[in-house]
């Protein structure tokens, strides 16, 4: 049974840090591109991060890049996105995405920046 199950949201003020971790199961983690997505109220779903297999090459959306950083563990079947100098339109929920042969998807987990 394939699982992709995201945690380390929460209520963050501005200016402030979160470590989101995604834990998989199910599939061969270490042959998948990993990716981060986000959706905010009332827009639609965009692309935050992303890192490949191989190499670790990753590439982040311009309004994260400098502030987010993702990266995996392939031996945990885990990938991380640490996320500095929040801002209040960083919030949105934040799902886990592998794509390879399958794409799969977590159930989300909520981050909220507002003082």
């Amino acid at each position: 049974q394939v699982q992709l199950v995201e945690s380390g949201g929460g209520l963050v003020q501005p200016g402030g840090s979160l470590r989101l971790s995604c834990a998989a199961s199910g599939f061969t983690f270490s042959s998948y591109v990993m990716n981060w997505y986000r959706q905010a109220l009332g827009k639609e779903r965009e692309l935050v991060a992303s890192i490949t297999p191989l190499r670790d090459v990753t590439t982040y959306a311009d309004s994260v890049k400098g502030r987010f950083t993702i990266s995996r563990v392939n031996a945990k079947n885990t990938v991380y996105l640490q996320m500095d100098s929040l801002k209040p339109e960083d919030t949105a929920v934040y799902y886990c995405n592998a794509i390879h042969i399958s794409n799969y998807w977590g159930q989300g987990t909520q981050v909220t920046v507002s003082s």
